[in-house]
């Protein structure tokens, strides 16, 4: 990883340290998605089902197991968005990449109030 991927990972980290506004703090999310900072840096390559990126994905889909846990890493998600808005998309299609649903589709403007 180069220099720009390692300063885009502790972005990820350190953007997205706090708490949204319920139980869960976006620190976690944010270390989750580090973990594919290569594809969330340059679009490739998508990573594969059981790679330790889609295994990031299997933990956060954990993390939104409840409906208000779904709205907390909504909120996070688009936090991160906004911090990493070169390549929202990437974020937005990465747990679908893995073939994790989780409750909603990410989007940089979502209501996550409106999260089931």
């Amino acid at each position: 990883m180069g220099c720009k991927g390692l300063a885009i990972g502790m972005l990820l980290l350190i953007g997205c340290s706090t708490v949204v506004s319920g139980s869960i703090e976006c620190s976690p999310v944010g270390s989750l998605m580090a973990v594919c900072s290569g594809f969330l840096n340059f679009g490739a390559p998508e990573p594969m089902l059981g790679s330790p990126c889609c295994k990031a994905m299997y933990s956060l889909n954990s993390m939104a197991a409840t409906t208000n846990d779904r709205k907390e890493v909504c909120r996070c998600l688009v936090a991160l968005m906004a911090t990493y808005n070169p390549n929202a998309s990437a974020v937005a299609r990465l747990p679908a990449l893995c073939g994790v649903y989780l409750g909603f589709s990410a989007q940089p403007n979502l209501d996550c109030n409106s999260v089931p």
